[in-house]
This record gives C-alpha cells, sequence and structure tokens, in this order.
C-alpha cells in the first residue's frame, strides 16, 4: 500500500492552493466543497476564480508565491505550469511538516487527491498512487453506475436514528443485524422512491421487532477459500466473509482470501500445517460451538475445499449434535486450480481416463491405501500433502508397476502469484520434493506433459525470469 488512504476533515482549516488555471481551480473546487478556508496564490485567475472571488468564497494573494505563505496552513496544492514554483512549494511545505501536493507530480506529493464518488455522507475515493489516474477514472465511472444515488440519504436517516436505536437495543451485534436488515429491506425501497418520512416509520418498526426478539440463534458458514487466488471466490464466499462476526481460518487460506474479510471481524487461526504445532481438530470443533453459541455468525474458512480432505464433515457432524444450523460454500479444490493454472488437465481422452485424489498424510497407525489401484497407468494420481512421504510415495508407486518415467509435477502454491511448478519423473519424485516447500500438490500422470502446450498462468513472467519451471534431469 503506497498511500494511506484517510478521509480528512477540512472545514474551516486554511488551505493554500499555488496557481490560477484550470487545473488549480478543478483542485480548488473540491476544496471548498469539503468547507475549507481557501487561500489562493497567483498572478492571474481564471473566470471561475474570478467568479468565486467575487462571491466571497475564496482568498487571493496576486503575488510570487513564498515560503512564509504556508505558515499556519494545513495542506497545499500546487498547480502551475512553472515546475521551479511547484517544487519551491513541495520543498517548503516539507520544511514545515504540511501536506502537500504537486499536480501531475507523485515524486512531490505527500497525499494523493483521488478520484470520488460522491454519495455524500457516502464517499468512496479511487486512487492509483498517481501511476495509472486514467484507470482510476474508468473505475469510478463503473463505481458511480453501480451504486445508488439514493445512498447518501439512506445514510442521513439512519445517522439519525443511531441513538434511538442505541437506546432500544443495547447487543452491538444485534444493531449490525438490524442495520443489515434495513439497508437490504423495504427502507431502502422507500429512501428509494423519496418516501422518507414512511423510510423513517419503517426504522421505528423494525427496532421495536428488534426490542421483542431474543438473542438471535448463532449460525455456522463452512467456506472452501480455494487454493490461493482471490479471485476463485464464489460471490456466496464473499457475501458470507463480509458478514461474519468470527472467523476461524487454515494456515492454506492466502493473504489475498484473507483481505476480504469484513475489517472488524475477530479472526482465529486454528490450521493445522506439518512440522508445527497446531490446533487440535477437537479444540476446532469447540470453539466453532462455543461462538455460534454466542449468537455469532461464524465463517469457518479452509482452503481449497472443505468437503476434499479438509475434515468439513468432522466439524459440521459436531455442529448437527450441537442443534446448530450451518450451511457449506463449496471451493475450488486445490487439484481442480492448481493444475488448471499448471496447464495440466486431470483427464484427456489420449492419457488419462480417470483422475484419483489421496492424501499424502497418512494416519499413524499404517498406510491404508490400495497401492495397487493407484499406481494405474492412463489415470491421474493427485496427492495432497505429500511432501514429507514423497520417497514412500515413490517406491509404493513403483512397487505396485508404475513406470519410472512417468511424468509428475510438484505444484507449489498453486493459482497464487509466487507460483512454482517442478517437472521430473517418477524416479525422481523424492529428490523433487527436496526443493518443493508447502502448501504443494503432486500430480503423476502422462498429462503432465501437455503443460508444456498448455501451461499460461504467469507464463510471460516466468519468461523473463528464465523460467519458473524447473527440469531436474
Amino acid at each position: 500500500m503506497d498511500y494511506l488512504p484517510i478521509f480528512a476533515d477540512i472545514r474551516r482549516r486554511p488551505c493554500l492552493v499555488v496557481g490560477g488555471g484550470d487545473v488549480a481551480w478543478r483542485k480548488t473546487r473540491m476544496l471548498l466543497k469539503a468547507g475549507a478556508d481557501v487561500r489562493v496564490i497567483a498572478r492571474e485567475l481564471n473566470g471561475d476564480f474570478q467568479q468565486a472571488l467575487q462571491a466571497g468564497e475564496i482568498a487571493h494573494q496576486a503575488e510570487e508565491f513564498a515560503p512564509s505563505d504556508l505558515d499556519g496552513i494545513f495542506l497545499a496544492i500546487a498547480a502551475t505550469d512553472r515546475k521551479a514554483v511547484n517544487a519551491l512549494v513541495y520543498q517548503s511545505a516539507n520544511q514545515r511538516q504540511v501536506m502537500v501536493n504537486v499536480v501531475d507530480d507523485t515524486q512531490r506529493c505527500s497525499f494523493i487527491v483521488p478520484s470520488i464518488v460522491d454519495r455524500s455522507p457516502i464517499i468512496v475515493a479511487i486512487s492509483s498512487s498517481g501511476k495509472a489516474p486514467v484507470l482510476a477514472r474508468l473505475v469510478r465511472e463503473k463505481l458511480e453506475a453501480l451504486l445508488p444515488q439514493h445512498l447518501g440519504r439512506m445514510a442521513d436517516i439512519a445517522g439519525r436514528f443511531r441513538n434511538r436505536l442505541a437506546q432500544i437495543v443495547s447487543s452491538a451485534s444485534q444493531r449490525r443485524y438490524f442495520w443489515e436488515q434495513a439497508f437490504n429491506g423495504r427502507f431502502s425501497e422507500l429512501v428509494a422512491a423519496g418516501q422518507e418520512k414512511q423510510a423513517e416509520q419503517e426504522l421505528a418498526d423494525l427496532s421495536l421487532q428488534a426490542q421483542q426478539q431474543r438473542f438471535s440463534q448463532g449460525q455456522v458458514a463452512l467456506i472452501g477459500a480455494g487454493p490461493g487466488d482471490a479471485g476463485l471466490l464464489t460471490l456466496r464466499a464473499l457475501q458470507l466473509m463480509q458478514q461474519a462476526d468470527v472467523v476461524l481460518y487454515d494456515y492454506l487460506v492466502s493473504d489475498e482470501v484473507m483481505d476480504l474479510v469484513r475489517r472488524d471481524a475477530e479472526l482465529v487461526c486454528v490450521g493445522k500445517k506439518a512440522g508445527f504445532h497446531s490446533v487440535p481438530q477437537e479444540e476446532t470443533n469447540e470453539l466453532i460451538v462455543r461462538y455460534a453459541e454466542q449468537g455469532k455468525r461464524v465463517v469457518r474458512l479452509k482452503g481449497g475445499d472443505p468437503f476434499v480432505f479438509g475434515r468439513g464433515g468432522e466439524e459440521l457432524e459436531v455442529l448437527f449434535d450441537a442443534g446448530i444450523p450451518f450451511q457449506v460454500v463449496p471451493g475450488i479444490t486445490a487439484a481442480a486450480g492448481a493444475t488448471a493454472y499448471a496447464g495440466i488437465p486431470l483427464t484427456h481422452r489420449d492419457y488419462a481416463q480417470t483422475a484419483m485424489f489421496i492424501t499424502g498424510h497418512l494416519k499413524p497407525d499404517g498406510d491404508q491405501l490400495d497401492w495397487s489401484t493407484l499406481a494405474r497407468g492412463k489415470q491421474t494420481l493427485v496427492i495432497y500433502m505429500g511432501l514429507m512421504k514423497s520417497s514412500h510415495i515413490q517406491q509404493q508407486l513403483l512397487g505396485h508397476g508404475r513406470a519410472a518415467d512417468t511424468p509428475i509435477a510438484i505444484i507449489e502454491r498453486g493459482t497464487q502469484k509466487s507460483q512454482k511448478v517442478l517437472k521430473g519423473q517418477l524416479g525422481e519424485l523424492a529428490t523433487l520434493a527436496q526443493h518443493a516447500a508447502s502448501p504443494s500438490l503432486i500430480v503423476v500422470g502422462e498429462v503432465v506433459n501437455l503443460s508444456e502446450k498448455l501451461h499460461w498462468f504467469g507464463k510471460q513472467e516466468q519468461q523473463l525470469q528464465q523460467s519458473a519451471v524447473v527440469k531436474l534431469a
């Protein structure tokens, strides 16, 4: 994050604009709209400035800028066509610890003026950190079309009702539920129709209903976060993550996905990681039940799909026995996501008529896998959590008839920007695994060779880095 996004209160605060042309006026108009006391320094003013001066909206100083002009100023904007003047404004502002923006010169900006979607008091600001202002404008245009015009009026009415609601509904979580119901229901429709008196009455009616209801029962959403790329989340998953009071998540959930969780949700890591201290499954089950019994909306966020080696079924059985309502949102499992991003089709008419998923994280009491079935040809074998047992897996597959020259791939951090694909042959699996880090997926089968043609994700970047695909002879 190049800049900290903040909203500054500049009402009645002294702000300085250096420049009297069209660009300077656009910045000045924005400052005036926010209630600032604006002083303009320029030898000449354009027509818009002249009108603002006559209306008493700005103060004008028809002389050259001097560093002392910044004394007592809250923030400054330099918008002249003279680089030397702009540079002097920047240098002088920095010396006085005054926030300064030099238009079209990001190297001389301590703050950026964003593109704005104005639904006051709802304000959406979009910035590209000065790198692509046209792109920021295009994003703003899309948001302008998506956000209804009545958002501001709805926020005003809600603001007036907040204190009254707090006296009626004491629980903060219950008040949040109340507002979610209002903003997504008839209250919103009434405001949109211009029926604001009826909208206010709707809030009053909803608050009485909330007062009479008991603390709502908690509920749990078991969500598959996918293999890492946040773009692979389902819409339903994103909606529930934005509504959650508590999120219990695994190590396999990527930072990009976690960034989409509601900011004020309580985050609890209950991940399991080979070789590291892990939260026991029983403790995770108890936490889910405990939070739900407190009336919270709980999201259990798992990497991949919760029903594919994710113990999701075990957790839901506990919820069923406790009488807690739940729902499941499937995710793209690593076998499907990572192989697709590596250009490896799981099935192919010429090379693999079946695909099998297994876990290499074997139970302590022994190996119960049917290796003779797993070692068959014309099929794709995908192994989750297999790095630590790679030598054992290699021996079993070779010992049950799989050819030593069978193509294999280890996909590390599949679908993420840091994805790496290691390729070789089955006889090299144990050696290859020493060069991979968790989380990784092992793929065994002739379809691996198709990645030479079908690999697409990060292809150009890999070529620049002299290939992120490593072959070991």
